[in-house]
């Protein structure tokens, strides 16, 4: 677009069009207007922009107008695809694929230019969909969370799939061992290699040419996370998964590599039997079910919802929230109130202030679990909390139950009790009047903006995943080796 508000490609197409329907060459209408053709090339493709009083004598000599030369509208069908290739050509989603533009003859066919104007578009489209991932991540994920409540978050056939293995790997009971876990990779004819290295976006990375699964470095504290880092590269393996062709079927998987691994590091029949005794002696505890298995304590939590609803009947929720209130992690088939956007996400909603899994952070002791029951609209609910601190900062882990179930669990006799009329802002979302009244107009917050929200996902095969760290990675590693 040139600084007088003309878009020279199309001035350029309209004033060709109306030379060649009065049959000149660019030379004949460069003597009547007084310029070389050479130069009149280079306006009629877009290239220069002719003074006004040169278009005045263009539009005398083919009997038109100025307004005719520079309207906005291509002067006809093969005019308007070209300046759509133009224009696509030029744009940085092109320009950043190192691709040598076409170069559009007078012999090309339309048909040919509205092939590769197809491959132009399917591009920006791709684009467009990458931008928007945020959204469509949280409505994926919000489909995913609603089909798994409806399933009590149970999928027995990962279960099947992962007893299968820790037998076949001489696993018996206890805590699954950091030793059983390379049995078990061997046995699919992987290799377990801890570096310093891995790429910034990667967890893990398989080498499928040369048997390799590569994980961060051993001496990771507690070492919870490794055994379950390499469980879940494996199950991309024995759960046959491929390139996930959206963000739908990338979370689905994530889902069930993370459920093999919480089945394997908490096999069903000794979870299933370590629970039912808690339950018969009204001791149930996620501290002890962490404990009896050598998990994290959200582990084991969240391994209660795959488990707890199918085997024992008992409905619950589970939640995993920041320092900041925010929800981290979500299940929930007990009928909690739970704040959500306009898609029905839960993921980044602000938990009510009354929960206990935003109240733990302003107690002084958090050593051990903290235990509350809860008025909400939708009844009564006793829950258990334990606060924890990582990479991101400090966050709480809930596990909860409606009223009724409270017998069962170890801290039902707490006297803590907190009142929740969430979703109504007036609960603690909107500031008391005296307060309002008293700083309405007379302050200014500056809002804390995290900076990933700006920044697309890296461009891959994987979502979040940089392919240009991960081949380099593997390349240097190959020849290492």
């Amino acid at each position: 677009m040139s600084s007088s508000g003309i878009h020279l490609t199309t001035l350029g197409h309209r004033i060709r069009h109306h030379r060649v329907a009065q049959g000149f060459t660019l030379d004949e209408l460069g003597a009547k207007v007084g310029v070389a053709g050479s130069q009149l090339s280079l306006i009629e493709n877009g290239k220069r922009e002719p003074k006004l009083s040169l278009l005045q004598a263009i539009a005398t000599a083919t009997g038109t107008e100025v307004a005719d030369l520079i309207s906005g509208e291509p002067p006809n069908r093969r005019a308007a695809l070209e300046i759509e290739l133009e224009t696509a050509q030029a744009s940085p989603v092109f320009r950043q694929l190192g691709i040598t533009p076409v170069r559009v003859s007078k012999g090309m066919p339309d048909e040919t230019i509205e092939a590769i104007l197809g491959l132009h578009r399917e591009l920006q489209r791709r684009e467009r969909e990458a931008i928007a991932t945020p959204e469509e991540a949280r409505r994926a994920n919000t489909e995913l969370r609603l089909r798994m409540r409806a399933q009590n978050n149970y999928i027995g056939d990962i279960e099947k799939l992962a007893e299968k293995h820790l037998k076949a790997a001489g696993h018996v009971s206890g805590a699954l061992t950091h030793r059983t876990v390379i049995i078990m990779a061997e046995k699919l004819g992987f290799e377990l290699i801890y570096v310093n290295d891995l790429p910034h976006s990667t967890r893990s990375v398989t080498d499928l040419e040369n048997s390799r699964i590569y994980l961060p470095p051993a001496s990771i504290p507690g070492g919870h996370g490794l055994r379950s880092m390499a469980l879940q590269a494996m199950a991309h393996r024995l759960l046959g998964h491929t390139p996930p062709t959206d963000y739908a079927d990338f979370l689905q998987q994530r889902l069930e590599i993370n459920y093999f691994a919480a089945a394997c590091l908490i096999p069903e029949t000794a979870g299933v039997a370590f629970l039912q005794q808690a339950k018969k002696d009204r001791n149930l505890a996620v501290e002890d079910f962490r404990d009896a298995f050598g998990v994290t304590h959200e582990a084991a939590g969240m391994r209660m919802t795959n488990l707890m609803t199918e085997h024992l009947g008992m409905k619950l929720h589970f939640l995993r929230v920041d320092e900041t209130g925010a929800i981290t992690r979500v299940y929930e088939n007990d009928d909690l109130p739970l704040p959500m956007d306009v898609t029905g996400a839960v993921e980044g909603q602000p938990v009510c202030r009354k929960f206990q899994a935003r109240a733990a952070f302003t107690q002084q002791n958090r050593t051990t679990e903290r235990y509350q029951y809860t008025d909400t609209p939708s009844g009564t609910f006793w829950c258990a909390t334990q606060t924890g601190s990582g990479s991101d900062g400090e966050y709480s882990v809930t596990v909860g139950v409606p009223f009724d179930d409270a017998r069962w669990w170890r801290g039902r006799e707490t006297s803590d009790r907190a009142v929740s009329t969430c979703p109504d802002e007036a609960c603690c979302r909107r500031p008391a009047p005296d307060l309002a009244g008293q700083w309405a107009g007379r302050s200014w917050p500056s809002a804390r903006v995290h900076t990933h929200i700006f920044s697309p996902l890296p461009r891959g095969a994987f979502p979040g995943v940089d392919d240009s760290e991960v081949y380099a990675f593997l390349d240097r590693h190959a020849r290492e080796k």
